[in-house]
């Protein structure tokens, strides 16, 4: 009869070096993704905007958007943001926690694309605009991490622009001005995104500082406290032209305005050409 100690014994060895009648089944591996490798669509939102304003939309516009391969600068895709400029008491005035979408809330301008993306990938995306307005067309670069089959969606990647749209309006740019006689400036100043700069709004005048200069080539000769006029984004100033033989080759008259809570900063300039007065031939005799 077997002892007890070596049936044991045999039961050990067994565990421990099976035979083929005892082998212990091993567990199944999954069996391969066979999509793991095949490209996968990935949407992508982009949405340019003012900084501290609106969207970049039709009314100025629109902006330019580029998404590029960062490593090999491919560009895989391109077009035009356009759209509504977005509602101004939902980007504005509606206080909301970090995740809440700000911009996609109501209806506003956009560029949606979809990828085919086979591995993540960085890319940079690049922003110019207010397309309407060259003189003060911006542009920004971000670059982004995209991942195969995760989508960007609702306010989805934000670009912002910095500045201020500010148009010289009087003297109607190009006019000639009579030398030596009293004349007054008047410019607009607006966002990017084409919205009022006004006193007690939302873009408030009395916390910007808006300025004009004329100059003669390069050298200004004298420098303007500009005042709202009281009609939508215009503000003006009285100067006085200078004498022909001072400014031959005319004059310009430049006008900034800057926030440096924002960062926000726009130039507007226009020239003219100075002109001796012209007598009336009937008042010659």
């Amino acid at each position: 009869m077997t002892k007890p100690a070596g049936i044991l014994t045999l039961l050990l060895m067994a565990l421990l070096i099976p035979s083929q009648g005892w082998s212990i089944p091993a567990e199944e591996e999954p069996p391969p993704d066979p999509h793991l490798n095949e490209p996968k669509a990935t949407t992508i939102v982009v949405r340019v905007v003012a900084h501290g304003a609106m969207v970049i939309g039709r009314e100025v516009g629109g902006a330019r958007v580029t998404i590029a391969d960062a490593a090999t600068k491919q560009i895989l895709a391109t077009g035009i943001q356009q759209g509504e400029a977005g509602d101004q008491n939902q980007i504005m005035r509606t206080p909301r926690t970090m995740e809440e979408p700000i911009y996609s809330s109501r209806p506003s301008a956009a560029f949606t694309t979809t990828l085919e993306l086979n591995r993540p990938t960085f890319v940079e995306i690049s922003a110019e605009g207010p397309l309407a307005h060259p003189a003060s067309m911006q542009r920004t670069t971000e670059t982004v991490l995209l991942v195969p089959g995760q989508d960007h969606t609702n306010d989805g990647i934000v670009l912002h622009l910095y500045g201020y749209l500010v148009q010289v309006e009087r003297p109607k740019p190009g006019d000639s001005l009579i030398a030596k006689e009293d004349a007054k400036l008047r410019a607009s100043v607006r966002t990017l995104s084409g919205t009022l700069v006004r006193p007690h709004g939302d873009w408030d005048s009395r916390k910007i500082t808006i300025y004009g200069e004329v100059l003669i080539g390069n050298r200004i000769v004298e420098r303007l406290q500009m005042f709202y006029s009281g009609e939508s984004s215009s503000f003006e100033a009285p100067f006085f032209v200078p004498a022909v033989k001072d400014a031959p080759d005319g004059i310009m008259l430049r006008v900034v305005a800057t926030d440096l809570s924002t960062g926000n900063s726009g130039m507007g300039t226009a020239t003219y050409p100075v002109i001796t007065e012209r007598l009336n031939p009937a008042l010659r005799h």
